[in-house]
């Protein structure tokens, strides 16, 4: 029985970890994880705040998922938006989802996220 979804992974290009970091940690504010030692050697990073876990996996033939991504909820969306905008982000306002605001960025490498929070769309 499934119970939660644990994490998700993304792809990332060799040698990307600097740039994750800045942005996983620095611009949306997560943690970085130590990875265990038995995939440490495989490069890549771990991010998570509260229930939300993202995994950064080295992939060498990179492409970044420009359909598939994971949908992050926010509280304060605007404010949101506004430090990723500040902090060299694309931000793309979406209104098709009803119920919630959301908007769609990129991070560093090219991977497509979505940032949402229930509420009047």
């Amino acid at each position: 029985m499934l119970t939660a979804v644990d994490h998700v992974q993304l792809a990332a290009p060799p040698g990307s970890e600097d740039l994750l970091r800045a942005y996983y940690a620095g611009t949306l504010g997560m943690t970085e994880v130590p990875k265990p030692t038995a995939l440490a050697a495989r490069g890549g990073c771990w991010f998570e705040t509260g229930d939300a876990r993202l995994h950064l996996g080295i992939e060498r033939a990179f492409r970044p998922a420009r359909k598939a991504h994971p949908g992050l909820r926010v509280t304060g969306i605007d404010a949101f938006a506004a430090r990723l905008a500040a902090h060299g982000a694309p931000v793309t306002w979406d209104d098709l989802l009803p119920g919630h605001r959301r908007f769609f960025s990129e991070d560093p490498v090219g991977n497509r996220l979505e940032f949402l929070e229930p509420g009047p769309a």
